[in-house]
């Protein structure tokens, strides 16, 4: 008899392990994947409207990590892969602490995060003040310091902050001016609180190899003509359709929320409002307080446990995608790169945290001279512009963009907006050595597994390669 699997979730971690069950183990193992939603995907979604190529979550993955683009190809999509339009890659960083009159200024040449590895365009930048700039130039020269109380030199458990990380090596003004937006565009969260073991890990074993992080990057070989990003010709949303393709249409069940999940002698129970099912395995891949939820429900300690090692919080996302075409008045003057960053502003100003220019970012996302931008708000900005219609939403990313960029047509030619509420769990300092108790934890419930953007990553290829792991380990054991 086969093992009955179930997925709970069908965002790209329960699709992916689907996907590995339904490859490997179809003369072992069956499964049935419960989706609260009407459709599948999660938060990578893909919207097609007037020749713009939208994306409404994640709009590529790191080129480095090699997952997604291993499964893209798998699944027949090595055709669609559409690598950044690196020539024209440059990020800005708003400067200033006010909403209006801010200016732009480009992160040097050669930068990988906050760590320069040309310190000429560094010296070169008007990014930074003469103190930061003194920092860096001492920061190699302090390698053999650094080394010696790098933080994993310091146990086994040992954590600090992302702040507290980056200023060791280069001082607060780097920390709060390029590493805060940098981090926060990518987690949301703040970096007083987010965890450098978690979130920073090449760099933190960099630190303990080389000291200084300056001459470790300057020492790394990376891939030449590797691009930094990769997404797909026709959108990620491609690769949602392609696995779903790949799968028993039997085996889906879309808006069919669980409502819990209860433990047997021997195997587990799913109830939906459909009814309820016996499984032999179980997969819970549902956002982080769906997770905790299903988790604390259950009977066991160790289940109830596990729940409160789960991420104490997650920020909520919002993006606004605003496509202007080509003969639309007047014309957005945007200036040559992939985007912008801002540092946080005071509370309560609908404070806009990042921008992409996203027809500059990769081919093809435009129609010949138009413009597509979206901009991203984070955390409590953008749970308090949530409770706005998606008109006053748009007007107001268009009012901070046009303070940054300069005028913007007052009504854009396509408007896509996505809220996405608690979407980004924070890993906060201990995160990894939480997440090695809530490991212990779940071993001891006999066939219950969890993947998803609460644990190991939050990017694209992280996601495939947990999920990856952990159809194997269901199926096997």
């Amino acid at each position: 008899m086969k093992k009955r699997i179930a997925i709970v979730g069908g965002g790209i971690s329960g699709l992916t392990a689907a996907y590995i069950l339904r490859r490997d183990y179809a003369d072992t193992c069956e499964f049935t994947l419960f989706e609260a939603n009407p459709r599948l995907g999660g938060i990578v979604e893909t919207v097609t409207a007037d020749g713009f190529i939208i994306e409404c979550g994640p709009d590529s993955w790191v080129t480095e990590k090699p997952w997604a683009e291993q499964l893209a190809r798998e699944l027949g999509l090595a055709h669609e892969l559409l690598p950044s339009s690196d020539r024209e890659r440059r990020t800005y960083i708003a400067r200033d602490s006010g909403v209006q009159d801010r200016s732009l200024a480009a992160l040097p040449d050669g930068m990988r995060m906050m760590v320069p590895t040309d310190l000429n365009a560094m010296l070169a930048s008007p990014l930074f003040t003469q103190s930061a700039k003194q920092a860096y130039i001492a920061e190699p020269t302090r390698a053999a310091e650094l080394r010696e109380t790098a933080l994993l030199h310091r146990g086994i458990n040992a954590d600090e902050s992302i702040a507290a990380f980056v200023r060791r090596h280069f001082g607060d003004e780097v920390a709060d001016k390029v590493a805060g937006p940098l981090l926060a565009g990518v987690f949301g969260g703040d970096i007083e609180k987010l965890s450098a073991r978690a979130l920073l890990g090449p760099f933190v074993t960099m630190e303990a190899q080389h000291g200084s992080l300056i001459s470790g990057m300057q020492q790394c070989d990376r891939t030449p003509g590797l691009s930094v990003f990769t997404t797909l010709a026709r959108g990620l949303g491609t690769l949602i359709d392609q696995l779903l393709q790949s799968l028993p249409t039997a085996s889906i069940r879309l808006s069919c929320p669980v409502l819990a999940v209860h433990s047997l002698p021997a195997g587990w129970v799913v109830e939906t409002a459909n009814g309820r099912e016996p499984f032999d395995r179980i997969l819970i891949s549902t956002p982080l307080d769906t997770t905790r939820q299903l988790l604390a429900a259950l009977p066991s300690a160790e289940a109830k446990r596990a729940a409160t090692l789960l991420p104490a919080d997650a920020d909520s996302g919002l993006a606004v995608a605003l496509g202007y075409k080509a003969q639309t008045k007047p014309v957005p003057t945007i200036p040559k790169g992939f985007g912008l960053l801002l540092a946080a502003s005071p509370a309560g100003n609908h404070s806009l945290l990042a921008c992409t220019f996203l027809h500059q970012k990769f081919r093809g996302r435009a129609p010949e001279g138009a413009t597509l931008l979206r901009a991203f708000f984070a955390s409590s900005a953008a749970d308090e512009i949530s409770r706005h219609s998606d008109h006053e939403i748009a007007g107001i990313a268009r009012n901070q963009l046009a303070n940054l960029l300069g005028p913007l047509p007052e009504k854009a030619d396509v408007t896509i907006v996505r809220r996405w509420p608690r979407s980004l769990p924070q890993y906060e300092i201990g995160h990894l050595t939480r997440m090695a108790e809530f490991s212990i934890c779940l071993s001891s419930l006999n066939g219950v597994a969890v993947a998803g953007n609460a644990f190991r990553g939050v990017g694209l290829p992280d996601l495939v390669r947990d999920a990856t792991q952990t159809a194997h380990a269901l199926a096997r054991n």
